[in-house]
Parts: C-alpha cells; sequence; structure tokens
C-alpha cells in the first residue's frame, strides 16, 4: 500500500535460517559465461526486451540457463554488494535446474509458453510451494510454506517463466503502521532506489519497482492495494499495471483487503508489462472475483499494443490530482501538449468532486477486510504457518519488538484487530460509499458524461529522502481513486526531476485493459522517457527535467 494513502513465541533465530539459506543459495549458482557482463558497467542485457529475449532463445543466442545465470550474478553483484540495493529477499536455489529443463524441452520441440525461458521475480507476499518461503517481509512468517502455488505463481510456471527468486516489500504490504518507512521490513531490511541511492523506492512493491529499474531481472510482478504497483514504477522510472479487480486471482497472495487487492505486472516497456499480464489473467475457482474474466479478460494483451494508440483518444485530465510539484506539473503540461500532437483529444480540466471524500471510508474497509482475510488466509496454511492469527503476529511483533519495530510499530494491525466480523454495519456502510463515490460519483460518472477514453493525472512525485526517524514523507498521488473503484491504472515514464524519474497515470472503467494499454504504449513510443538508473549517491540537483 503506497504510504500517502495510509492516514505467541516463535525464535528469532529462524532470522539466522533466513540470511543462510538465501546467501547460501546466491553465492551457489555459478553463472554461465555466453551472457555475462562484460567489463566494468556494461550489462549484455541491459534493458533488454522480453521479445528480444525470446528471439534470442528461439535463435540459440541465448539459453535460459544462461539468462537466468546472468541475472543471478547480477543480482549478487548489485544487490547483495556495491551498490546493495537489497531488492531481492531470497532467490531460488532451483533456478538454473527450471532453466534447464526448460531448455531440454525447447530442444526437444515441446510446446513454449508466451514466457518459454523468461526470468522474473516476483513479491515476497506471493506463495509459491518451492523451496523459498512466503514471508511478506516479517519475521513472524520465517519459515512459512504454503501447500501449493498462488495462482499468479502457478500462471507464470505454466507460461514457461523461471522464477529468479522473490523481491523485498515494505512489510505486509505497508498496512502494519501508519508511519512506516516505505521498502523496509523485517526479514529484508531496507530496499533502496537505484537512481539516487538515499531516496525511497516507494512501496509495497519496492524490490519488483527495483529490480525491474536496475536490469536484475526482466520482468517483475507487484501487488498493489492503493498505489503499491503505480507508485514504485513511478519513482523507480518503468511501466506498472495495477488490473481490474478480478482479472488476476488473489489466491495465495498474502492479503490487505480483498475489495482493493491485485496482482500486477511491472516492466521497463508497455509491450513487456502486457505480454505478462496476459499471462497472468484467467479465472481461478478459488477466487470468485474472477468470473468476470472468461468473458471480459484476454489472453493476450499485446495486440493493442498500438505506437498510435494515443490517435482519436478523448482523455480527461484530472486537475484536482496535479499540484503537488511544481515541476512535476510542467512536465504533465508537456506530455498533454504531446499527446495533443499524437492526435487525442483533451478535455481538460475533468471535475471529480468525490475525490478526496472517502479516505476515511477506505482506510475503516481496509482495516475490517485486512483483520478477516489474513486469519482466513493464515488458517489455509494449517500446520506450515507459525503464526495463526492476526492476534499472534501483534504478539510476535512486541516479543521480538528490537528486530521487527526498531524504528515503527503497528498501529494498524492494533485498529485492525479492534474490529468485528464483516457483517458489521460500520464495515457495509463504508464499503458502500466507497463503491458510490470511487465508481459511481466518481470514474465512471466522469467518464460517461464526458465520453471519455481514460483519465489522466500524474502517478506520484519524486522520490523522497528515505528517513527511518519519522518515517514515509512523500508530497501526493493519484492512485486512491482507481484503486478503490477496484479499477486499471497504468504508469508510464513521464521524465525526470532533479534526476529523479516520475510518471504518468492512464485510468479508466473496469476492465479497459485494451484501451489502456492502447494509450500507454501510444505514449511511451512517443515520449521514449526510459532511461537506466545511474546509482547516484544523492540527487543531482543541476538536473531539473
Amino acid at each position: 500500500m503506497k504510504p500517502a494513502e495510509r492516514n505467541h513465541r516463535v525464535l528469532i533465530s529462524r532470522r539466522g535460517f533466513v540470511e543462510s539459506t538465501t546467501l547460501g543459495a546466491m553465492s551457489a549458482l555459478v553463472p554461465a559465461v555466453d551472457a555475462r557482463a562484460k567489463g566494468s558497467g556494461h550489462f549484455e542485457l541491459e534493458e533488454i526486451t522480453l521479445a528480444e529475449l525470446r528471439s534470442g532463445i528461439e535463435s540459440g543466442r541465448f539459453t535460459a540457463r544462461a539468462i537466468a545465470a546472468t541475472y543471478l550474478e547480477r543480482i549478487e553483484r548489485l544487490d547483495r554488494k556495491g551498490p546493495k540495493l537489497n531488492s531481492v529477499i531470497e532467490v531460488n536455489s532451483d533456478a538454473l535446474a527450471i532453466a534447464e529443463a526448460l531448455d531440454r524441452k525447447g530442444k526437444a520441440g515441446g510446446p513454449r509458453g508466451p514466457l518459454h525461458g523468461l526470468p522474473v521475480l516476483i513479491k515476497d507476499n506471493i506463495a509459491t510451494h518451492d523451496r523459498m518461503m512466503t514471508t511478506a517481509g516479517s519475521l513472524a512468517l520465517v519459515g512459512s510454506a504454503p501447500g501449493e502455488d498462488s495462482f499468479v505463481a502457478r500462471r507464470l510456471r505454466e507460461a514457461g517463466a523461471v522464477i529468479l527468486g522473490k523481491t523485498n516489500l515494505s512489510e505486509w504490504a505497508n498496512f502494519r503502521s501508519s508511519h512506516s518507512t516505505s521498502g523496509w521490513s523485517g526479514r529484508g531490511g531496507l530496499t533502496r532506489n537505484p537512481y539516487t541511492l538515499n531516496r525511497n523506492p516507494c512501496g509495497s512493491s519496492s524490490g519488483s519497482g527495483v529490480a525491474v529499474a536496475a536490469n536484475l531481472c526482466a520482468v517483475a510482478v507487484g501487488t498493489e492495494t492503493d498505489g503499491s504497483v503505480v507508485c514504485p514504477s513511478s519513482v523507480n522510472g518503468i511501466v506498472g499495471i495495477k488490473p481490474t479487480l478480478g482479472l488476476v486471482s488473489r489466491a495465495g497472495i498474502v492479503p490487505i483487503a480483498h475489495s482493493q487487492d491485485t496482482a500486477g505486472p511491472m516492466a521497463r516497456t508497455v509491450a513487456d508489462a502486457a505480454l505478462l499480464l496476459g499471462a497472468l489473467a484467467g479465472v481461478d475457482p478459488s477466487d470468485p472475483a474472477t468470473v468476470d474474466a472468461q468473458a471480459k479478460g484476454r489472453a493476450d494483451y499485446t495486440p493493442f499494443l498500438d505506437p498510435k494508440g494515443l490517435s482519436g483518444k478523448r482523455l480527461g485530465v484530472v486537475r484536482k490530482l496535479f499540484g503537488f510539484h511544481d515541476a512535476l506539473d510542467r512536465l504533465m503540461d508537456d506530455a498533454i501538449k504531446e499527446m495533443k500532437r499524437q492526435g487525442a483529444e483533451i478535455v481538460d480540466p475533468v471535475v471529480i468532486e468525490s475525490i478526496g471524500k472517502f479516505d476515511g471510508a477506505e482506510m475503516e474497509v481496509l482495516l475490517y477486510e485486512f483483520k478477516a482475510d489474513l486469519n482466513k488466509y493464515l488458517a489455509s496454511l494449517g500446520p506450515a504457518s507459525p503464526v495463526k492469527s492476526l492476534k499472534e503476529i501483534i504478539e510476535f511483533n512486541e516479543l521480538n519488538r528490537e528486530k521487527e519495530m526498531p524504528y515503527f510499530g503497528q498501529d494498524l494491525f492494533v485498529k485492525a484487530e479492534a474490529k468485528g466480523p464483516l457483517t458489521e454495519k460500520a464495515y457495509l456502510d463504508a464499503l458502500a460509499k466507497d463503491q458510490r463515490l470511487a465508481r459511481t460519483e466518481g470514474i465512471d460518472a466522469a467518464m460517461d458524461k464526458l465520453r471519455l477514453d481514460a483519465l489522466v493525472a500524474p502517478t506520484a512525485g519524486p522520490a523522497w529522502i528515505t528517513d527511518l526517524v519519522d518515517g514515509d514523507h512523500d508530497s501526493g498521488g493519484s492512485s486512491s481513486l482507481a484503486a478503490v473503484a477496484g479499477y486499471p491504472n497504468i504508469n508510464v515514464p513521464l521524465g525526470f526531476v532533479f534526476g529523479l524519474p516520475v510518471g504518468i497515470s492512464f485510468f479508466g472503467r473496469a476492465w479497459s485493459e485494451p484501451t489502456l494499454i492502447q494509450i500507454a504504449h501510444g505514449f511511451e513510443q512517443a515520449t521514449r522517457h526510459r532511461q537506466p538508473p545511474k546509482f547516484l549517491a544523492t540527487a543531482d540537483l543541476r538536473i531539473q527535467r
């Protein structure tokens, strides 16, 4: 969850187990030589796309094993050593064996999925049934071994992806404390922004955003409740898609709230994000929210990658979501002019009166659903879970305060634990208010009245300086409207402020991913703002734009 939207005895010695297994697995992986970095500062696979990797495998230039080994070596070099990004919480010790098996399958002429042999990192709140743990960054869940893959992990394996490992995150998806520091977890420590190392990577999909930006993987999967895909994408200079609720199953994901949670792709290009989205989407009997995905979702979103995707589109500019950074507003105004040049019709401003009027209701819903959904998730793990309830996690954190709460507490946990069942009137009223103001009187009303194809706003401000003393102090963002509605939102790189990436959001009606991908791809191709990071120590104040 993005920071701006937040107004029992288990021995701590499990920490040592995590560190030894993670780093031990890393050192045991020896990279192949045919695709590894050459020379100081050079990385052969830097900024490479999924299409280019797939073409390389099919032509014989690459093998899946060589690609996986190359990325694992880069993770060891940049994530564990200098500049020590700390974005990967655990590597998959079976990754090379999986890649080798895919190479053999490819040589034998077996069926190839859309992600055959391609490397993916996934957030550490997405369950995998393998030798990796699923902990949501918390020491309380160290040792947790889910009995089956999450839907997301299963879809990735079916598509032929190589899951390289798990990414660090803001612990419990940034829903433990109202004074947290994004990118920090008790298990994983602090993730750093690769553009400027003393700046924050935003949360909660911090590690996924950093790993993609720093070319530690081809693509990654994050999750969002409110801002946790689009904000890390914005401040790390990448593309992030927060899908319509129900397009991607939530089964096997450590939850915050079922009315807003979803996984989504994070990538360096819209094309890569679209390809990954198609692999993730689908109907899951374990998640009733996905029933509409059969008729309204797509198995392949790449046909909508139109470089002229802005032409003829009617876009509404939500000026109420501007104004939190002058330089960002100037970049947005430049972007609007460019979209006009590309044939878009701009409606400016679009007034949505409900913005800001459901913040309290959103938090009420999240508190109620977090308790109910987390307790249900922990129960589903059975004996595999070291803790059995939110109450036990609160107790664990208190017993291990020095390691779990050295910088901030757990006030949101305590508030959630005090909530009753989801049958209570306070919860039902808040949920109804959320959906009315964000959907009926929000996005739907504005788009219907003005006949819009999408709404446009800046995603978030430049990354703030990481502050473990006072916590997050970001300047603002635009994620809540789409997040509370459960509607899709795509972040695309917009440019730079003092060398720090910022992004633009395109969001709209439920199930409008095809249209949004057309628009986002058209904008990306017209502007091409994506640039790899330079791992600077501090922001370059000479670079204003």
